[in-house]
């Protein structure tokens, strides 16, 4: 307490320190006020406050003193002391060791480029769902990476929780379920036979051959460029996908992941085209290489995604198609097996769904009655 018993004195030319007890501690905090005589008049006043606050059982001293390191020894949780971001930095870094890498690097992209700029240096419990509300309204992308943004936050703050970082979760058991204008990225667009045509017009060798696979098989462009010929089952007729070789995978320099789900984990039926393309895709790579496609330019096996992209595009361009990215050969597949009749549950195996209520919501306006000889009926309509 202050000497003259008031429990206020000037600590410096530039501060005012004042004295109280709180929780049977005796505290000590400094006001950034120059002692003058008013400033020591409202420092007693403040004080008188922070007594008056402390008796009714109101006083919250991470909001009185934010940035007092005694603040966190009063404090009932971490998250009234953490910052989103420190929290997501050390819960990002826990999850390393317990994901695959390509996981992780989603999840790092996600905390990085998204949730610390958007949240960062808010108190991990002053988190609410207004505020992740509102900021999704504000995102202009489409509903699908909202909604993988919120699932690694909602997975963060479910954590948060479960070690008793907070008391609960702001946003769990919510969905984001209206935006604003968002870009398209990310829906449905196949390519009509006759853009496919065009398109594969323009392609020459390997590249050809790896484009015409991708619409007659609906793999992802991971698991097309992690296909190894040891994979094809010549007399079955089928491809089996057993890894997806990812921007991070190639990172950790590994020959490919594992498919995250046991659906993923599949054979897929190879129909008339996509077996004239392996079947011209030999020439290339089958007696001097294990993996089936590679970068005609490089002469090794394709560096990602992104390296794909480019040569897609200039094929695209030059065959004057509206751009759409390469993921939908995948999207144009299963529009193609599903106009032609195929069974809905058939198309989610060759595609790795684990059942077909994927295809029916995302597919729907595709979807015909059954028809028997599964696959042939499209090669008919579209090859």
């Amino acid at each position: 307490m202050g000497r003259d018993g008031t429990g206020v004195i000037a600590a410096s030319d530039t501060t005012i320190e004042i004295t109280f007890t709180y929780r049977g501690k005796r505290c000590r905090e400094r006001l950034k006020l120059a002692p003058t005589p008013a400033n020591m008049k409202r420092a007693a006043q403040h004080r008188a406050a922070i007594l008056d606050a402390i008796q009714k059982q109101t006083f919250d001293y991470r909001v009185t003193f934010p940035e007092s390191a005694r603040a966190a020894q009063f404090a009932e949780r971490k998250g009234e002391i953490l910052t989103v971001e420190k929290y997501l930095d050390a819960w990002l870094e826990a999850q390393r060791a317990h994901l695959k890498a390509s996981t992780y690097d989603g999840y790092r992209k996600v905390v990085n480029n998204h949730l610390i700029p958007a949240f960062g240096k808010t108190r991990l419990s002053d988190l609410t769902r207004a505020a992740v509300k509102e900021w999704c309204g504000k995102q202009k992308t489409s509903m699908k990476a909202i909604k993988n943004r919120l699932s690694v936050l909602r997975t963060a703050l479910a954590a948060a929780v479960d070690d008793e970082t907070l008391a609960t979760n702001p946003i769990y058991g919510w969905q984001w379920k209206s935006r604003e204008t968002v870009e398209t990225e990310d829906d449905v667009d196949p390519f009509t036979a006759g853009e496919q045509a065009a398109i594969l017009a323009k392609l020459l060798g390997q590249e050809l051959n790896l484009f015409k696979f991708a619409f007659w098989t609906g793999m992802r462009t991971s698991e097309l460029i992690a296909l190894e010929w040891s994979d094809v089952d010549w007399g079955r007729g089928v491809v089996q996908v057993r890894r997806a070789l990812t921007r991070a995978a190639i990172a950790a320099k590994s020959d490919g992941e594992t498919p995250k789900t046991k659906a993923g984990r599949r054979e897929i039926k190879l129909l008339g085209p996509a077996l004239l393309a392996l079947e011209a895709q030999k020439q290339f790579t089958h007696e001097a290489s294990r993996t089936i496609f590679e970068n005609p330019r490089t002469g090794a096996r394709w560096s990602g995604d992104l390296v794909v992209r480019g040569a897609w595009k200039r094929a695209v361009t030059s065959a004057r198609v509206r751009y759409r990215r390469p993921y939908q050969t995948r999207h144009t597949y299963a529009s193609m097996m599903l106009t032609a009749g195929e069974s809905p549950m058939w198309v989610a195996q060759q595609m790795g769904h684990k059942d077909w209520t994927m295809i029916a919501r995302v597919y729907g306006r595709w979807i015909k009655d059954a028809l028997p000889e599964a696959g042939n009926r499209a090669v008919a309509m579209f090859s």
